[in-house]
């Protein structure tokens, strides 16, 4: 096939990421400088922003035979990319500046960013299992680096062989399922797959067994119930703003493509497999909620709870029909936006310090008294967590409910009502914690004026963002709308 300007127009946000990497490469090997690398980082990610615009207009074209650029693409494209900024300027205020803080080089971290974000792209306009599992691993091995990178803390490192380890796991099952699948329908591509699937009402208990294999497979990355062992520990071990990319960037990329696998091929979701993936979300928002119950570190709380956010976008993905692409779309937008949020606090207490990072629950305790905006912002994302209105977090719930019920899914509907119930007593519990009167202990604190640097300015636009769509959602679900599978 040829490539025209159209193709080139296409792929700009992929080949602009690409080319920042490289630039930041070459830069690290010239002269250490983190502020450099820094603002390379964001310049690039954000150029790679502003040519998803262009893209629009071509759109929707199949670039090559692995990759298709819509409007289903972009929107995602869009959200890893803003992500990506988001961590990259909160790793800019972790590392710090200066001789002091971070104690090894810091620069090969927005390398490991940036090549992750390349592969959440690929991964989103995937049409094909070979650009799927491409995209899947430039995804996973960079962030194998990431969750390790505080290598002088032996918690960040056992997290870092953990998820290596479960992660090369859940590779092998997608493989396996992919050949089975090959197997069964004689094509890669995810339009011949679900030709072949279609052609018969129930697929073949082959094909059934390959999409349950692939199933596991993105279950692992998406730490689903009972692929979820790892979450806690990777979430407490790895530092602050590559949790924060593990949450958002690399979960919307997983479940994005699983949307556009499900989507393609109805046949895929009938079924034993329909039911499974019912077991599944009901198992993810029972077990997710009732494990953060107990937790006092803040770290493994949101990471039991991603496990229940991702158990009622399973909810929307059961239901495949009316309201559930949108919903999906409404949903994890206000699920990044705040799960950013609520990690962009801990980013920031952290940041001046050595060690481990602020992440005890106990550290948080009489917040309000010291830094009250930045217990504003945390205040804000624990009310969206847990989906209470004026919020962006209620509206995202509001829609998953929608979709359950408009297709009869009343035990999802019911998992999902108790799941939040659980859900508002252990957010409650943070924002309790955050106005009590504190004893006079030393504890970790955010840096004054925290709020005039790059970080904190970002999470300030942040709750401010996550309020106004909570009051006004209208742009956001127009938005969704557009990027329709259709494209």
């Amino acid at each position: 096939m040829e490539f025209t300007i159209q193709h080139f127009i296409a792929l700009a946000p992929l080949l602009i990421t690409s080319l920042t990497i490289i630039v930041v490469m070459l830069a690290i090997a010239w002269r250490r400088n983190h502020s450099q690398t820094f603002l390379i980082s964001v310049a690039g990610l954000n150029l790679a922003l502003l040519s998803i615009l262009p893209a629009l207009k071509v759109a929707p074209l199949a670039v090559t035979p692995l990759l298709q650029i819509d409007t289903f693409a972009c929107l995602y494209m869009a959200l890893i990319l803003v992500a990506t900024l988001a961590c990259v300027t909160l790793a800019h205020a972790y590392l710090g500046d200066g001789g002091s803080g971070y104690p090894g080089n810091r620069e090969e971290l927005y390398l490991l960013i940036l090549m992750a974000a390349a592969g959440g792209l690929v991964l989103v306009s995937a049409q094909h299992l070979a650009g799927l599992f491409i995209g899947l691993e430039l995804l996973s091995v960079p962030v194998y680096g990431l969750v390790a990178y505080a290598f002088f803390n032996k918690r960040s490192l056992e997290a870092g062989i953990k998820y290596m380890v479960l992660s090369a796991a859940g590779s092998a099952f997608l493989l396996f399922g992919m050949a089975l699948l090959y197997a069964d329908s004689g094509s890669l591509s995810f339009v011949g797959i679900g030709q072949a699937l279609a052609t018969t009402n129930l697929p073949s208990s082959l094909a059934q067994l390959g999409l349950g294999m692939m199933l596991i497979g993105l279950a692992f990355k998406l730490s689903l119930v009972p692929f979820h062992l790892w979450t806690p520990d990777v979430y407490e071990g790895a530092p602050a703003p590559v949790a924060a990319f593990l949450a958002t960037a690399s979960k919307v990329a997983v479940f994005a493509v699983m949307v556009r696998l499900f989507q393609i091929s109805p046949a895929a979701s009938s079924g034993v497999l329909s039911n499974v993936l019912t077991i599944i979300a009901i198992a993810s928002i029972l077990f997710g909620n009732l494990l953060a119950l107990t937790q006092s570190n803040l770290k493994r709380l949101l990471g039991y709870s991603s496990i229940a956010h991702f158990g009622y976008l399973l909810i929307a993905l059961v239901a495949s029909k009316g309201l559930a692409v949108e919903a999906i779309g409404v949903y994890l937008v206000t699920y990044v936006i705040t799960s950013l949020g609520a990690f962009g606090v801990i980013t920031l207490m952290s940041s001046p310090y050595n060690g481990r990072d602020a992440d005890a629950l106990y550290e948080y305790r009489g917040l309000f008294w010291r830094r009250p905006y930045l217990t504003a912002v945390l205040t804000v994302m624990m009310l969206s967590l847990a989906g209470i209105p004026l919020t962006a977090g209620f509206i995202g719930k509001f829609y998953i409910i929608a979709t359950g019920v408009e297709s009869h899914q009343w035990w999802l509907v019911g998992s999902l009502v108790l799941g939040s119930a659980i859900g508002v007593f252990y957010y409650l519990r943070v924002m309790v914690t955050l106005y009590l009167i504190e004893p006079n202990l030393r504890r970790h604190d955010a840096q004054l004026h925290w709020e005039q640097k790059a970080g904190g300015v970002m999470l300030l636009a942040i709750a401010v963002v996550a309020f106004f769509l909570g009051v006004y959602p209208q742009p956001l679900l127009t938005l969704v709308q557009q990027a329709g599978l259709a494209g």
